[in-house]
Order: structure tokens, then sequence, then C-alpha cells
């Protein structure tokens, strides 16, 4: 799909959707307990993966406004079939342990997901007593894993992701053992560990969160029995942005505080001149663009926002610098790369570091761009094409990963995009 995107500005209200990495946790962490039902949940591409191999794992998942669960009660089945990701990492990762759980399970995805690095969490599997393999010998998937963990000490490197740590503490409370993680160097995007340390907590399971390691009691049960899911600062990202870009006013609703480290984004756009209101009490922020400034950013704890960030950068005043964001080269695609690539089609000047971006802000053109069938990327360059005019992006239903009403929503605010 092709999504044609005119110079427009937008005003007035739009709900953030709920929070992707919410969602993924809730399902699979209530499916581990006797179930329950998850509130306001996303539904999107990557979510129904995670609920199709709940689903394998033995649990009944009924979806309507809600998500009812009928879970497995601690006791996750060996898969009768492979487990197909598609393009959800978060998926691969928290059930590749889940499978440790089981007496075995072959998980693989699409042709973006069979790129993608997680050679940690094999090796972490394995000092747990899994034996866990890529098929290919190169840590990427097919995966096969085969249980069941025991427990003991696993260490694990946490430059690339912290999905890995975020996928050992949701398998570890069922071990036979306690469980103790052990972090090598630089745990990025921990805020998402913390999601998940909170979530377990919620479902009544003990963990004991260090600065570089982390203690798991084995034994444990799951009961997880309602959780209403939190809009996403991810996604309300593109919204603000646009109407940062272009002058425009803009309020999104549904955004009330949480461990979500994309909550950044409010700072970083006041940095930059943006006037930001945000009642944190009713979850209203409203946004008032105009003329912006570059900023430094340490994208270290935020990756989802980089693509957001380098729009930003491309059409304020000055300098903005991206660093510390070597992991956002293993997303989907390698976001630095792909930004760098197609900013620089619309004029642009931004150069790609080994750890981020640098970008000499301007005005930006039209142009035809590839949304490396990355939902952030596109939800990105649309950003970009709001300001600049007469774009084209390609791999437009990419986004669905995410935000499957984006483009509607856009339109709503008034922004002149066509599909």
């Amino acid at each position: 799909m092709i999504a044609s995107v005119e110079r427009s500005t937008i005003s007035g209200e739009v709900y953030a959707p709920p929070s992707k990495s919410y969602t993924h946790r809730a399902i699979l962490i209530t499916s581990l307990g006797p179930g329950g039902t998850v509130a306001r949940p996303l539904i999107s591409a990557d979510t129904r993966a995670t609920i199709a191999a709940s689903e394998a794992f033995g649990a009944r998942v009924l979806m309507d406004e809600e998500v009812v669960i009928q879970g497995v009660s601690s006791h996750p089945r060996t898969p009768e079939d492979v487990i197909n990701v598609l393009n959800s990492g978060t998926t691969l990762r928290f059930c590749s342990a889940v499978a440790a759980l089981t007496e075995g399970a072959v998980l693989t995805g699409d042709a973006s997901i069979r790129t993608r690095p997680n050679g940690p969490l094999l090796s972490a599997l394995n000092d747990l007593g899994a034996e866990a393999f890529s098929i290919r010998g190169n840590g990427r998937a097919p995966l096969v894993v085969r249980g069941k963990i025991k427990g003991g000490t696993a260490r694990l490197n946490g430059g690339v992701s912290s999905q890995f740590l975020s996928a050992l503490l949701i398998a570890a409370p069922l071990a036979e053992k306690d469980t103790h993680i052990v972090i090598e160097g630089e745990l990025k995007s921990r805020p998402y560990a913390e999601i998940t340390v909170d979530m377990l907590g919620d479902a009544g399971l003990k963990v004991e969160a260090g600065v570089q390691d982390f203690f798991v009691a084995g034994g444990q049960t799951y009961n997880l029995r309602s959780f209403t899911v939190p809009g996403d600062f991810s996604s309300a990202s593109y919204p603000l942005a646009a109407a940062a870009v272009t002058a425009s006013e803009v309020t999104v609703k549904g955004i009330l505080p949480s461990r979500q480290g994309d909550a950044a984004i409010i700072e970083i756009l006041r940095r930059m001149g943006a006037e930001v209101v945000w009642n944190r009490e009713s979850g209203d922020l409203h946004l008032k663009g105009g003329d912006l400034e570059g900023v430094e950013v340490d994208a270290s704890l935020t990756p989802d926002l980089v693509p957001t960030i380098a729009v930003l950068g491309a059409l304020a005043r000055g300098k903005t610098v991206v660093y510390n964001a070597e992991h956002v080269r293993h997303k989907e695609t390698d976001r630095l790369h792909a930004m760098a690539v197609e900013l620089s089609k619309m004029g642009a000047d931004i150069k790609e570091r080994p750890d981020g971006l640098e970008i000499v802000g301007g005005k930006l053109h039209g142009a035809t761009v590839h949304g490396h069938h990355d939902h952030r990327i596109v939800m990105a360059l649309t950003v970009a094409g709001l300001a600049a005019g007469d774009t084209s992006i390609d791999t437009a239903e990419s986004v669905d990963v995410s935000y499957p009403g984006f483009f509607q929503e856009m339109a709503h605010l008034g922004a002149d995009i066509s599909l």
C-alpha cells in the first residue's frame, strides 16, 4: 500500500492507541495464570501474534471490547505446531522463554524477524537448563527451544534489547529453582524491563530488581485477573510531532502516567520549543507547534522515538544529535540507516553515526520514500510529508503492527493523506 501525503496543518482531538508493550505483557502474563480480562487492549498485527502464541501454549482467548482469557494455570502445554510470530519481535522473544517451560517448540516469523538477533536470550536459556538454539546457527529465527528450564544463574548481554530480560523474567517464576539474572554491560531500554517487573508484581509474583541483576524465586504461580492497558506514548509521538512541525495545535487524550520510557517525547518537544500542557489526571496532552530548535537526545532508554526525533530534527533550526542508539539498528529494520537514507531523499542534512544520527535542520521537500516494511518508519515519514508535501510512502500497511487506525486518525485531524 502507498500513502500519498500533502502539506497540511492539523487540529482537534485524538485518542492515543493503547500501549503495545503493555498489551503483549498483559495477554501473556494473564494466559500463564488461571485467566482474567485485559481491558482496552491494542488489537494489532503484533498483539494478535501474542494471542495466537498464548493459544498455542494452551490458553483460550476471546476478543471483544475486552480480551477474556482462560489461562493455563502455570502449566503451559507443548505447542502442536510451529509458532509463527509474523513480524513481532516481542512475541518471538517472550514466547521463546515460555517455550522453555514446555517439552519444546519451534518459533519463526517473517523475513524481517528472521534477521533479528536473539543470541543473548538463547545463551541465557541454556544457562538456566534449557536447550535453545538457532536452526541456522546465527542466533536468528527459526529458533528451537526445548525445556524445561530449572533455574540457576544466567548472564545476559544488556546491549541489544531489554526484551531478552523481560522474556526471562516472565518465564523464571515457573522454573523449579530460583533464578539469578546478571546483566553484562548497560541494559538498553530499561523502562520496558521495569514495566515487566511491575506487571509481574500485579500478578502476585516476587521479582527483586537490582541495578545490574535480577532475582526471581522459583515455583511461583501467576494470578493476573484484570488489567487495563494505558495509552501508548510511542504512538502518541506521531500526532504530537505532526502538530509540532506544521505549527498546528492538537490534543492527544488517554495519555496517563506510566513506566513507559517514551514519555520522554513530552520533554523533548518542550526542549525543542513546542508548547506542551499535560493534565496527568485526565490524560489530556495539548501541544501547540511553532519554530523548533535542535537538541541532543540520549536514546538509550527510548529507541522507538528515534524515527520521530529524526523528523523533528530535520525540521528544526540548528543541530539535533541522537546518541546511544546503536540498539535501534536491531528493530524491524536498521532504523538509524533507514531514517538517514529516506530523509536524505527529502533534502535533509543528516549523517548516520555508529550510535546515532547528526541532523542539521532546515526545510524538506516532497519525495518518493521507502517505508522499509516498518511501522515506525512509515509513521515518521508521514509526519515529514505533512511538512514537506508531495510525498509518497510505500509499505504503508505496516502501521497495522502498532497503530491500525493511524491514517484514519490523522485524516480526522485534517491531514491530507490518501491511500
